[in-house]
């Protein structure tokens, strides 16, 4: 029977059936074992000249889960990227995909209002304030109503579906109204914030009942763990601790599973002669100055780019750097670039980088030289390989995977990593020079340390760092969430219905 809190979160005509576990009355085609469901879709439309077509979007991610895919006869389900250009392939790189359109007006409210103007905001500590709309919570759970309903038809009977993070945070428990059959894992790519921002959502418990919907729910940290367990329990009556919850008589897992790199791949693009050749040529492009400062981020308020640029600043103003013996480059990878408040971001930084080549540059040495474009994986290791010193200080993000990208590639266990104690990366990164963000005496006393650090502290640092990402890298984060999603309670019953042999693990 479908419950009152079931019920609410379905749109009026959505449709929604229900059905006996085991039932499948939705699939309306070849069910998929496992279906991979994200905002996006894995591959990415280019008018690019000589780059025309579909292309496969970068990230670890992709490649991680499309192995699993392709073993499992698996689907992804996720947004084309745009609205008005030709519908994407079918399959590509050997994995199905299924397209989910959203309109432009869906687009606006769903995507840059809620899930970017709300959601991000808050889920990141309101470093800036985040804005509610009741149409933009509307359409956001209509746009996640669609994303359920194209599982409902994809996923297989008994099957499995990964949901990822916060634009379908409504989406499990609409799944599990549909097809109660499957088994469903969430996880966050993003922090999960404490009960403090979380209570000023207006649709709190809406949001919770969304995720409990899920077999298993999967975090970076066990701080978004404890988090998201301890609203749960005073929102919505689930009871249970931070690693288990029960709700409405269905036992849910909640645990840390922190993402990683592909090791293996960076390491071998590290030692490709061409990309260490092109790493060798930026550094004599700049003048083979005595340090070369490196940031990589995408452009957005949370990656503390201009706080950084303000250190550097100070350090120029006061003499610790100088324009030609020490050099930074801040490569900014566009991103949401319809919305204004990006624009203003965008705008305000490449203010700020001008002053400072203003005031501290020499003809032929900017002092920062920057880049605002999205840069090959090969360009980006020969820059990871060129720089002495990387420079990761977000005031808050989820796990930061550049600051693992450049761990991996310094195989000579040369280089220094500057990294924000906010960041989830720091938790695992323990050999970095660790910084609080908003603090800029403190960001410029960890460039001056790193600087001045010697080879033997700089290996230690170094190793200690590499061998905490080697240890767990992308594919066993990926397929350890599988496994944990297959030992959920629902899981084992579900295969105890189809082999009476499997001893269900349900009290």
């Amino acid at each position: 029977m479908t419950s009152q809190s079931n019920l609410y979160l379905l749109p009026a005509g959505s449709g929604a059936q229900t059905s006996d576990e085991g039932a499948a009355p939705w699939t309306d085609e070849q069910g998929a074992d496992l279906v991979v469901v994200a905002n996006r879709l894995p591959v990415r439309h280019s008018s690019s000249p000589g780059d025309e077509g579909w292309l496969p979007s970068p990230g670890g991610l992709v490649s991680a889960l499309t192995s699993s895919l392709q073993d499992l006869n698996g689907l992804w389900i996720g947004w084309p990227g745009a609205i008005d250009h030709e519908e994407p392939p079918e399959s590509y790189g050997g994995i199905r995909l299924k397209a989910v359109n959203i309109s432009a007006e869906e687009y606006e409210e769903f995507y840059l209002g809620f899930s970017n103007a709300t959601i991000w905001p808050l889920y990141h500590d309101a470093i800036r304030s985040p804005t509610y709309h009741r149409k933009w919570w509307h359409t956001y759970r209509n746009v996640n109503m669609r994303f359920a309903e194209a599982i409902a038809r994809s996923v297989a009977p008994g099957g499995t579906v990964w949901i990822h993070d916060y634009q379908l945070q409504l989406v499990p428990q609409m799944l599990r109204v549909l097809r109660p059959d499957v088994v469903i894992g969430f996880f966050f790519h993003i922090p999960f914030p404490p009960s403090e921002l979380f209570m000023q959502l207006p649709w709190r418990r809406e949001i919770l009942t969304g995720l409990l919907g899920a077999d298993l729910i999967g975090f970076q940290l066990h701080s978004g763990a404890s988090n998201f367990s301890r609203l749960a329990r005073r929102l919505t009556g689930a009871s249970g601790t931070d690693s288990g919850l029960t709700f409405e008589g269905r036992d849910i897992r909640v645990g840390a599973f922190p993402i990683s790199v592909d090791c293996r791949l960076i390491a071998e693009k590290a030692a490709d002669p061409a990309i260490r050749a092109r790493a060798k040529e930026i550094r004599e492009g700049l003048g083979n100055p005595e340090f070369l400062l490196l940031g990589v981020d995408r452009l957005d308020y949370t990656k503390g780019i201009q706080q950084r640029i303000k250190a550097v600043s100070e350090m120029l103003a006061d003499g610790t750097l100088s324009a030609e013996r020490q050099v930074m480059i801040q490569v900014a990878v566009p991103s949401r670039e319809s919305d204004a408040h990006y624009e203003q971001e965008r705008h305000d930084l490449e203010r700020a980088v001008g002053e400072v080549n203003g005031e501290y540059g020499l003809v032929g040495h900017p002092a920062i030289h920057y880049l605002h474009k999205n840069l090959p994986f090969d360009e980006l290791i020969a820059l990871y390989l060129a720089a002495d010193i990387m420079l990761v200080t977000p005031f808050r993000d989820g796990m930061n995977l550049v600051a693992k990208e450049y761990v991996m590639c310094r195989s000579d266990m040369t280089g220094k990593l500057i990294l924000s104690e906010f960041a989830g990366a720091a938790s695992e990164l323990r050999g970095a020079y660790l910084v609080n963000p908003h603090d800029l005496d403190g960001i410029k006393e960890a460039i001056l340390h790193a600087m001045n650090s010697g080879p033997k502290e700089t290996r230690d640092r170094m190793s200690r760092m590499r061998r905490a990402t080697i240890r767990r890298d992308v594919y066993d984060w990926a397929k350890g969430f599988l496994s944990a999603l297959q030992q959920t309670p629902h899981a084992t019953r579900l295969r105890a219905l189809e082999d009476p042999s499997i001893e269900s693990t349900t009290p």
